[in-house]
């Protein structure tokens, strides 16, 4: 019984770590296209934080044409997203002039 205890529970985390790695890829995307067409970094904050979560953490690096969006989301939530899985995501956009 142990042994299907813990398989469930990696299988769980694996599941978990799946969908906050898409998560935080979709927010990056979401982030470098709304710095691409001009918003400023507050908004971009929003966005990431309707796609990913209110626990993500971004960071927006402004270049000459490009700019780059970094987003970091806990694997879990709650009183365990202190640990260290982290999924995380980046995208690179074309800044509109």
């Amino acid at each position: 019984m142990p042994a299907v205890v813990l398989v469930l529970a990696a299988v769980l985390t694996l599941a978990a770590a799946a969908n906050a790695q898409l998560q935080a890829a979709d927010a990056a995307r979401a982030g470098a296209r709304a710095v691409a067409i001009g918003e400023d970094d507050a908004a971009v904050r929003a966005v990431v934080g309707q796609v990913a979560g209110s626990e993500a953490t971004v960071t927006v690096s402004r270049g000459d044409p490009w700019v780059e969006v970094r987003v970091a989301k806990p694997v879990v939530g709650g009183w365990l997203s202190r640990s260290p899985l982290q999924a995380r995501g980046a995208a690179v956009a074309w800044a509109e002039p």
